[in-house]
């Protein structure tokens, strides 16, 4: 994400799809480092709808989910809007039909939706919801029930110290064990099976949560927020005492909680509508819902949780802001998306000192490439560059041979946190192919990508493997690398150490593929930095 500031500022939309709803926020930031709500809206579609016994969208549930897409798309444009960034969660990527949705939705609403995984979900809610809280120093459990799966995460004011996602939502689990026809009231054995089941899914997590010293719970979501109003309902029944804090109605005690499933299982749905604070179109999926946070808060002993009206889309927000040019962290101070990069490559056992000192020749190489005119690719795709440097020899973890198709496995696999889908299949191509041929059509690693990643692998792959030339002997002959121009000769210009004769030799293989992908042949005119 690289827009700058104009005087009047920048404004974007963003959009939260979710298995339930789609959510938009419309946001101005301003040259003052503040930002501005311009339009806030929520609606639900039930994308995952019919979805989780057989994989695959529904073609209804496309058809009304892309049709509020295109409106919400709109909206923002019609705000002023220079850029939506859009993200799908649960529903979408867990469909085996995804990429047919994924086109639709460009083409029909003019929107790149961008699929994150489960992890970097839970950060984005971490984010989200402890950004709008004092927390006081206190360590915290946030619990977010979705509609296709539920966010655990255990961190204070600053870090996460745990992330999950589990695949239990109110949608999902509803379609699981109870059938459309199924209107009544839910049996003690029924609800008991919805319960056991989200026992066993969320096992290793709740060990896992038992070792922290949770010291508050915050829960997130329609879900929560339903049954959080309900309860506070119920409570204002039994003559609450008075100025007691009405901060009070925002917490719900496990006790509350489990009358309340006990009320709303014994009715049928048209009653279960009308209990006050439900909202009436989140009745058939509510008893689910109930069941996750019942089960969960029983397991970790928990005795009340507070619920939060912020959520993933505010997450969404507060990245965006720290991964821009506004201002409003110092980058040096933040980098989620490096981090990530480092705690794989270091998991796998790279040459951190290899890996960063091709990184730095690759972005040598980006930067006088385009000041030569070579390319015209912007800052997104000079990141990644630099991320497929670091991680492209992490296969040899497995073994040397085919290493980079090892890299591109585990970088595929790996849940990087702070990338979307796309960004992620990019990192992982650029490591296929940092060695061996350049990209071909055939090749599914390339053939996978959308048009516009191909575009931007095929020339970074070209001055990856450069890099990768420039560094042959992991001996860091080759201090610094340059393209630049005199007349109408392009020059590449090695400051070295040492004899680079060797990675003379490897850059020279590369003429033919440098021509293909640029138009050009280029010279080589050697520096030393030790005369």
């Amino acid at each position: 994400m690289g827009p700058q500031l104009n005087a009047s500022g920048h404004v974007v939309g963003l959009i939260d799809l979710g298995t339930n709803s789609v959510r938009l926020f419309v946001v101005r930031i301003n040259t003052n480092k503040s930002y501005t709500i311009l339009n806030q809206n929520k609606i639900m579609v039930r994308l995952g709808e019919g979805e989780f016994l057989k994989q695959r969208l529904t073609r209804e549930a496309m058809e009304r989910t892309i049709l509020v897409l295109s409106r919400f798309a709109e909206m923002a444009r019609n705000l002023g809007a220079e850029e939506i960034y859009a993200v799908a969660t649960s529903a979408t990527r867990d469909a085996e039909n995804r990429d047919v949705f994924l086109d639709r939705v460009k083409k029909e609403a003019n929107i790149d939706l961008k699929i994150i995984s489960g992890l970097e979900e839970a950060r984005l809610i971490y984010l989200g919801v402890a950004g709008g809280m004092n927390m006081e120093g206190k360590t915290g459990l946030f619990v977010d029930i979705g509609g296709g799966s539920t966010e655990l995460i255990v961190g204070n004011q600053v870090e996460h110290f745990h992330l999950d996602s589990l695949k239990l939502g109110c949608v999902r689990l509803s379609s699981m064990f109870f059938l459309p026809e199924e209107v009544g009231p839910v049996s003690p054995d029924r609800y008991a099976l919805v319960q056991q089941y989200v026992r066993n899914a969320s096992l290793r997590s709740v060990q896992r949560i038992r070792d922290f010293p949770v010291q508050l719970v915050v829960g997130s979501s329609g879900t929560l927020e339903t049954l959080g109003e309900m309860t506070a309902r119920q409570r204002s029944k039994k003559n609450r005492p008075s100025g007691e804090d009405e901060r009070s109605e925002r917490t719900m005690t496990f006790r509350q909680l489990d009358s309340l499933v006990k009320l709303l299982c014994s009715l049928p749905l048209e009653e279960r509508k009308k209990v006050p604070g439900m909202a009436p179109e989140r009745a058939d999926i509510i008893i689910a819902g109930a069941a996750i946070i019942h089960t969960l808060m029983e397991d970790l002993n928990l005795e009340k949780i507070s619920i939060s009206s912020r959520s993933l889309r505010h997450g969404l927000l507060q990245d965006y802001l720290m991964r821009g040019t506004w201002g409003y962290l110092d980058p040096s101070s933040f980098s989620v998306r490096e981090q990530s990069i480092l705690q794989l490559g270091r998991t796998c056992g790279f040459n951190e000192e290899h890996s960063r000192h091709m990184g730095a020749l690759c972005l040598n190489l980006f930067d006088s490439a385009k000041n030569a005119g070579l390319h015209a690719m912007g800052e997104d795709a000079r990141e990644l560059l630099y991320y497929g440097a670091l991680l492209h020899d992490i296969g040899l973890f497995l073994s040397f041979s085919n290493h980079h198709a090892h890299s591109h496995y585990l970088i595929s696999h790996a849940e990087l946190l702070g990338f979307h889908d796309k960004e992620i299949a990019i990192i992982a191509a650029l490591a296929y192919f940092h060695r061996k041929r350049p990209p071909k059509k055939k090749d599914p690693p390339f053939s996978a990508l959308d048009t516009e990643s191909r575009r931007m692998v095929f020339p970074l792959s070209m001055l990856l493997r450069m890099g990768e030339s420039l560094d042959r002997g992991h001996r860091q002959a080759v201090k610094r690398a340059t393209f630049v121009r005199e007349k109408k000769t392009l020059l590449l210009q090695l400051e070295t150490k040492e004899d680079p004769h060797l990675e003379i030799w490897a850059l020279e293989e590369h003429q033919k593929y440098f021509l293909k992908t640029f138009g050009e042949r280029f010279g080589i005119q050697v520096t030393s930095l030790s005369s």
